[in-house]
């Protein structure tokens, strides 16, 4: 078993998916050991620190990688299973920015409104508890709240040779905020170029389903994983696998696209899986699916097609690799 560790210098960040030299070469079963930054690459560490003064928006989203798995080709399917994720330091950091968020006007939500009003929350980590603490602004209120840690992007290099930034979610995954994104996942993301080109970062200590005001609990992060490859079968949009449950991700705008892009997927991967024509794929999913948001306040906006397997029969999902990339986490952990 091939380990990798890596935690890059600040001039190794990627900015984007696409258009960025691979970091290293790598053969599918590695094992990565990688730290990764916050989303604001470590630059709001006090409540006096804002966002319009301290970030830059060419530099957000700071990515570990790309990594190039050797054998990857268009139309493979890759395959990262996430074995742990551990907060790096001893705080994390959320903001409200002017002009983005859910419940703020932007500048693609236009009102005569002035924004609201910018702000930083800092939340110490106790890592022995497994918590982060929120300590209201405004008021006395603290709350200790569980952790719950997650990579807010994970992608590929983007077809035809596009470059696109870390902030946004699409196809080739990227800053999809789910919190699905976490230990124990696979996610499968179709490979577009040679070699994959995939990177992950933006590490959240806790965000709630659909990252109202646009800012998780980020924080930098420790983050072991393993690499599989897949020959061919690519999925259309990012899917992921747990022990519970099936799910995709689709990211565009207007949200209902969002929605229906998942939907299509997880449509046509019941089909693949239970010989289903789509109409009764379409039934079923119609009765047994959840949707839960991954963020309404992106570029596009990413909604989870979620499907509990309790619920359909016995499958080899791309030939039982989740339950072999478990059974190789299980000798990590133990070793």
């Amino acid at each position: 078993m091939e380990i990798l560790e890596f935690t890059p210098q600040p001039e190794q960040y990627a900015w984007t998916f696409g258009g960025t030299a691979p970091t290293h070469r790598i053969k599918p079963g590695t094992v990565l050991r990688l730290w990764s930054d916050d989303a604001f690459a470590g630059r709001l560490r006090d409540i006096t620190d804002l966002a319009s003064s301290s970030l830059d928006a060419r530099y957000l989203n700071p990515q570990t990688g790309p990594f190039h798995v050797e054998g990857a080709e268009p139309g493979d399917t890759l395959a990262l299973h996430f074995v742990d994720m551990t907060p790096a330091r001893s705080w994390g950091a959320s903001a409200t920015i002017p002009f983005f968020g859910g419940l703020t006007s932007t500048d693609r939500t236009a009102t005569l409104q002035d924004p609201l009003p910018e702000r930083t929350w800092i939340y110490q980590v106790d890592s022995r508890r497994g918590t982060v603490t929120f300590q209201a602004r405004s008021s006395e209120l603290s709350l200790e709240l569980p952790m719950a840690p997650m990579l807010g992007t994970v992608g590929v290099a983007p077809a035809s040779g596009e470059v696109r930034t870390s902030l946004v979610p699409d196809k080739f995954g990227g800053n999809m905020d789910t919190p699905e994104m976490r230990p124990g996942a696979t996610c499968y993301l179709g490979v577009n170029v040679e070699g994959a080109l995939f990177s992950i970062g933006d590490g959240h200590y806790r965000q709630g389903e659909g990252e109202s005001c646009g800012t998780a609990v980020e924080g930098a992060m420790l983050t072991t994983l393993v690499v599989e490859l897949i020959k061919g079968g690519a999925p259309a949009w990012p899917r992921i696998e747990n022990d519970e449950h099936l799910m995709v991700v689709g990211s565009s705008r207007p949200l209902e696209d969002a929605w229906r892009a998942g939907q299509v997927d997880m449509v046509l991967w019941l089909s693949e899986l239970f010989g289903l024509d789509r109409l009764d794929a379409y039934q079923l999913l119609s009765q047994i699916s959840q949707v839960p948001l991954a963020n309404v306040v992106d570029t596009n906006y990413s909604v989870v097609t979620k499907v509990a397997k309790s619920l359909l029969p016995p499958a080899q999902v791309y030939g039982g690799v989740h339950r072999h990339l478990r059974e190789t986490a299980a000798l990590i952990s133990a070793g």
